[in-house]
């Protein structure tokens, strides 16, 4: 079966604290892994979360602040050390293209991995697989910042109780799946829409039209909420959303789980971030990210 989870190798903003590591986040999605925002430490959370160098398939750079790139070093050596065979895309903005050549190269090593870039400079598609299309927004802070969102193509749900009374059963299901009709009986007939699923990743913004577009209709949103609502003043002088305004986005998004998380140091009470997305309205499942913890995408309805 497939898997799709999110897997959260750290959660803190701007510097560690003794429970929280630098940013990092594995989405592994139909034996893809996409890691997003690799800080600081992220190679050791790998393996303290039980992630190969060889699970990546994608790394997915917002931006370059310290505590979202300053574990590309480390991510890249390890994926060449472990001679990775399959190719590796790099995403990052293009502005920041020097910054991600020093990381890249910032010890001497032997380079065994094809590891493609494929920098951000436009909103709109970045690339299509079988299972899923993958699209980024420009958000807004101080330097140039990108959130990434996956797209399932939409499919069909067969249901059996029709194909039950067109008497279609066996090998014949996977016919009219694979060729749209079988006699008189067609595709449409024997099952419906299936929406894809869809997945976002939001961090170190402002409210901007790109967090609306990236959260809407998303079966899980994982977005920063640094600040509590008490502090919204310096989350706009810093470019960041609180815990209120995210769980607003989420909200009127139509959000299925909202996964909050890069946390300022200031906070040691992580319950209050649960209650204030709560009091701003939103409905649906909630997680309030710490280190380690595996969050599975929610099942299609």
């Amino acid at each position: 079966m497939s898997v799709r989870e999110l897997v959260v190798l750290g959660t803190a903003s701007q510097v560690p604290t003794r429970h929280r590591n630098h940013n990092g986040y594995l989405l592994r999605w139909d034996g893809e892994g996409l890691l997003f925002d690799p800080g600081e430490g992220t190679q050791r959370q790998m393996l303290r979360a039980g992630v190969a160098a060889h699970d990546l398939n994608r790394i997915c750079v917002t931006h370059f602040h310290g505590d979202h790139s300053l574990g590309l070093a480390g991510v890249i050596q390890r994926i060449n050390l472990d001679q990775v065979p399959h190719e590796i895309t790099a995403h990052y903005p293009r502005s920041g293209k020097r910054f991600f050549d020093r990381l890249r190269h910032a010890t001497a090593y032997r380079e065994t991995v094809e590891l493609t870039e494929a920098p951000v400079h436009t909103d709109g598609v970045l690339a299509v697989t079988e299972s899923y299309t993958l699209e980024a927004r420009r958000l807004s802070h101080p330097v140039e910042s990108y959130g990434y969102r996956l797209v399932e193509p939409d499919g069909r749900r067969m249901l059996p109780e029709r194909l039950a009374a067109h008497g279609i059963e066996g090998p014949d299901v996977g016919r009219v799946q694979r060729e749209g009709r079988l006699g008189d009986v067609t595709l449409e007939d024997v099952s419906e829409a299936r929406r894809g699923q869809r997945f976002a990743f939001v961090m170190d913004t402002r409210l901007c039209e790109g967090v609306h577009a990236l959260a809407e209709g998303c079966d899980m949103l994982v977005i920063e909420s640094t600040f509590l609502d008490e502090d919204e003043q310096l989350a706009v002088e810093h470019g960041h959303l609180t815990a209120g305004q995210a769980a607003r986005v989420a909200r009127d998004a139509g959000v299925r789980h909202l996964v909050l998380t890069h946390f300022s140091q200031r906070y040691t009470e992580p319950a209050e971030f649960e209650r204030q997305a709560r009091a701003a309205g939103f409905e649906g499942e909630l997680t309030v990210a710490h280190d380690l913890l595996r969050v599975s995408v929610p099942k299609r309805v």
